[in-house]
């Protein structure tokens, strides 16, 4: 039986490949060791209910400060990706067969945790017909039945495989906001997300916003893979002609010597330099500083968002 914890075995498709260096982490990058009360209340009811975090699984530096606050981001259908990204920490293999008791489960810890909004993010399972669409819904569903005030951001795959119904389906199950991540440029996709299509990606996007046109929808890149600024600006360009509301752009951070290799520690003032342009450009919200992540301050964005869209409507 594989053993997750174990690089080799979480891995098996980059066993083979060279180690690459791991540079030293800049002072703006560090993070402190989660140890707080909350942090430790939140693991505690997310093991009772069984559940999977993309903090833990992907690795995510800003673990401690969401668990303490009582946020996380529930990852669904699994543990197992069918992909094998090259900067991506989930493990990769065949997964098991769906849990129909999982979106109970996610929904009772979404209000026994009190969430106000909440992230809800999968595995790629290719192996399914609809890409999990399905299960989205009814996790979907069940949170709005057991939580009814919070507020749900679903962060999916890409649904490559799969009819155009998967996606239309998941935007019928009216998600709050719907995010989708680039991840690169075009022009990296071949080694960093090689199972993926940039422009495919973009048009999901898009078509989520042809769904539905109140839907607010997100998506987000890492920068410090070999991107230089040119190419960001160009997929800023790309994002709004889908008419994308949210943007987030983080640091790449390599998690094990398997792993593509930082090309850079990008600068903070380079980060807001990636801010003010995209504002610029006519996105709603920006997130935009060396740790962002998909759904790092989360809740507290999407409050500004849906302030801004309102700010907005009211110029016009």
């Amino acid at each position: 039986m594989r053993d997750l914890k174990i690089p080799g075995q979480r891995h098996p498709e980059k066993a083979h490949k060279p180690d690459q260096a791991q540079p030293k982490k800049p002072d703006w990058i560090r993070v402190k060791a989660p140890t707080s009360q909350g942090y430790k209340e939140t693991r505690d009811i997310l093991k009772t209910n069984k559940l999977v975090t993309v903090c833990e699984e992907a690795g995510c530096p800003n673990v401690g400060e969401c668990w303490s606050a009582g946020h996380a981001t529930m990852m669904i259908m699994g543990d197992i990706c069918t992909r094998g990204c090259s900067f991506c920490n989930i493990a990769t293999g065949k997964p098991k067969s769906l849990d129909v008791f999982e979106p109970g489960r996610v929904a009772h810890a979404v209000a026994t945790l009190g969430l106000k909004h909440v992230v809800i993010t999968s595995v790629d399972r290719d192996d399914l017909e609809d890409g999990g669409a399905e299960h989205f819904c009814q996790t979907i569903r069940a949170i709005r039945h057991r939580a009814p005030g919070t507020t749900i951001e679903i962060l999916t795959p890409d649904f490559l495989k799969c009819p155009a119904e998967a996606l239309e389906k998941v935007v019928e199950a009216q998600p709050d906001v719907f995010n989708h991540n680039l991840e690169t440029v075009p022009g990296l996709y071949p080694s960093v997300r090689p199972g993926a299509r940039y422009f495919h990606s973009l048009r999901l996007l898009q078509r989520v916003k042809e769904l539905d046109p109140r839907m607010f929808t997100k998506s987000g890149i890492m920068v410090g893979l070999g991107e230089d600024m040119q190419g960001v600006k160009q997929v800023m360009d790309d994002m709004r002609a889908a008419d994308v509301d949210f943007l987030t752009i983080g640091q790449y951070l390599q998690p094990t010597p398997k792993h593509h290799k930082v090309d850079r520690f990008v600068t903070p003032d380079e980060f807001k330099t990636y801010e003010a342009s995209a504002y610029g450009k006519g996105f709603l919200m920006v997130s935009a500083t060396p740790l962002t992540r998909s759904s790092y301050h989360a809740g507290s964005d999407f409050a500004r968002l849906r302030a801004a869209r309102l700010e907005k409507l009211g110029h016009n």
